[in-house]
Order: structure tokens, then sequence, then C-alpha cells
């Protein structure tokens, strides 16, 4: 959908690198249904843009993403039910891929490019759940986490009593889902919850450096199957995964970026995965 002016939210792209900003820092990017139509709207865009290889998430300011807006939720009491703040036309980036990824949040899963969360503060309830959804996930030391819906009286939200347990164990999702309690960046990577801990200054440019790795280094196409792979074997058996893997292997090995791959190998340079018109040769290309 056209949304015109962008209003609590921020977009930019460097080096194949597209970055999704929450923009609400006096709120500590909390979400509102404005919020969530933005964000729709331009992870659409990413997904869609070839120049586009992988995607991060973060929060202005000093909190990622401190939950619903505390407005919003007085609404919902008001109106003795659940108001998204949404209109019509939302977009629906990763839908159509699966139908397990097609709800909210879970489409992240049919996006073909990783998405990288920069968690540069606070991330609670719906915050907490975006962080959850998205690939890869790394924090400034301190900064707090939590599922929050327990203070709130309501169920585990967003289909994490599925996601968390296959991101960190039965245990320690029961451990984070019934006590709603707040861990802390450190906490959350010794549970395997976020993949790295920096201090709030090395978050940015450690988060870029990953993503212009993968971006530069990392086939797109083998981002693309990789990532389906991984969510697509949540919902099924070894050995179809297996098998999937095999005819997958059979057809890539037939496509141009294995070719560039092996070619670059045996001539120790860095690979050329096909690419887009103003995408930036890789570091050290000759």
């Amino acid at each position: 959908m056209e949304l015109g002016e962008l209003k609590v939210t921020r977009y930019e792209t460097t080096d194949a690198v597209a970055t999704i900003t929450l923009d609400r820092p006096e709120r500590l990017n909390a979400w509102t249904g404005r919020m969530n139509t933005e964000y729709r709207s331009l992870l659409a865009r990413a997904a869609a843009d070839r120049a586009v290889r992988v995607i991060v998430v973060t929060g202005a300011g000093r909190g990622f993403c401190a939950g619903a807006d505390t407005r919003a939720l007085e609404g919902h009491v008001e109106r003795g039910g659940y108001d998204p703040g949404t209109g019509p036309g939302l977009d629906r980036p990763g839908y159509g891929v699966r139908p397990e990824f097609d709800a909210e949040f879970a489409y992240h899963f049919g996006i073909p490019k990783p998405i990288l969360a920069a968690v540069n503060g606070p991330a609670a309830g719906v915050g907490f759940a975006l962080a959850c959804y998205c690939d890869l996930r790394f924090a400034a030391a301190g900064a707090k986490l939590t599922t929050a819906h327990g203070r709130l009286g309501l169920p585990a939200e967003f289909g994490l009593s599925w996601l968390l347990p296959r991101l960190v164990g039965l245990t320690r999702a029961a451990d984070l889902l019934l006590s709603s309690r707040v861990v802390l960046a450190e906490e959350a990577a010794e549970i395997g919850l976020v993949n790295e801990v920096t201090p709030a200054t090395e978050l940015t440019p450690t988060v870029n450096a990953y993503a212009r790795r993968l971006a530069t280094e990392i086939s797109p196409a083998s981002l693309a199957a990789t990532k389906l792979q991984l969510y697509t074997d949540f919902h099924r058996d070894v050995a179809t995964s297996a098998r999937d893997a095999e005819e997958r292997l059979r057809i890539m090995m037939q496509g141009a970026d294995f070719a560039e791959g092996v070619a670059a190998l045996s001539a120790r340079r860095p690979p050329r995965f096909d690419d887009p018109v103003g995408l930036p040769e890789p570091p050290g290309s000759p």
C-alpha cells in the first residue's frame, strides 16, 4: 500500500543493507497501528528490492520497542476488545510462501532475506516478539527483554508459545513466558536468545558489519534457500528435510551462484554473486 510520509519509522539502504528504524523515541518506540502499517510496508519494500540483500531492524533513541503503546492498551480496555488500529490494504510481506507463515509476525519467515534485530534498548511484549521473529538478534549490553503479557492478564502472544521453545528450549521458554520476568541481554545471550551482546556504542557497527558480510560474501540464492529450509523444517520430520535438501542441491548446482562460488574458490578471490545494478563490489575485488 502507499503510505505517503513516514511518521513513526525510518528507512535507509547502504551497501545492499536496508535498515528499518522504529521511530517514536519519546515513547521508547511503543507499537501502534500506524507503526505496524509502516513496518509492514517497509519490509515489503526491502523484500522486493533486488539491490537489498539483508534487512536490519532497530529502534531510535534508547529503546528497541517497549511494547504496545499504553494509550492503545487503554483504548482496548474501553472498547472491551482488541483493535489493531490498522486500515484496509495492509501490506502482507512474506505471505503466500507457506500457509504456516501466513500470520502476524510469522510472515518474517517468508521473507527471502536475512532479518537482523539490533536490540538497542528495552524490548517488551510486541517488541520482544518482533525481535524473536528476526533471524538473528544482537543486543546492547544491559538491554532489557520481557514477554510482558502476564502482567497484563493476557495469554502468550504472536505464537511465542510455539517459537520460544524452538529458540531456547522448553524449560527456559516456560520460565520466560510464565514469569514475564525481565531478562538482561547478557542472560539472553547465555540461553541462546541473543546471538551477541556488545557495548551500546558498538551495536550498530557490529550489526552493520555482520549484515555487510552476508550481503557481499554469501550467495543471495543460498541465503533465500537456507532461510526457507530453516523455518520450513520447523514443521516437518528429518527425512523429509533431508530429501528436500537433496533436491534443492540438485537444482542449485545448476545455477550461476554455484558456478561463481566454485570459480571464486579456485581463483582465491571474493565471490561476486549476480550483482544487481548499483551494488558495490566486495572489498578487495580486482
